[in-house]
């Protein structure tokens, strides 16, 4: 299977699975005579298993982890609910960050005049130390 069928197939760009495949995160593939890789139905299910976590948010590092415990019959469920919890208190983490930042810009925007003058309290604001 070419990779652009795998690409539509995962959902992911072919450029992102060579990636993948660069940093190790996947097991390249075997090549046919022609050069061409060679997907296993495992490496495909991989491959979506891993757009999936990266659609969630989660680090390289940690699509690592969950692709281990994954491959892993032996795995316990609460390395993977220890994880996601992690991931959680960092997504709230951001939220309020997000929050934090929309505030102050919506705050400076209100004193900002919009008008074809050249004073601007969000010019000043990133100028200043």
């Amino acid at each position: 299977m070419k990779i652009s069928d795998v690409a539509k197939r995962t959902g992911l760009d072919a450029k992102t699975i060579r990636y993948y495949e660069s940093i190790d995160l996947v097991d390249s593939p075997p090549r046919r005579e022609n050069g061409y890789r060679e997907y296993t139905e495992q490496g495909i299910q991989q491959l979506g298993f891993l757009r999936k976590a990266r659609k969630f948010g989660f680090s390289i590092n940690e699509c690592r982890a969950l692709l281990a415990l994954w491959a892993n019959p032996n795995r316990r469920s609460a390395e993977v609910h220890g994880l996601v919890t992690e991931k959680v208190r960092d997504i709230d983490v951001h939220i309020l960050e997000l929050k934090s930042m929309k505030k102050m810009l919506s705050d400076l925007l209100a004193q900002c005049p919009g008008d074809d003058s050249p004073s601007c309290a969000i010019i000043s604001k990133l100028a200043a130390e």
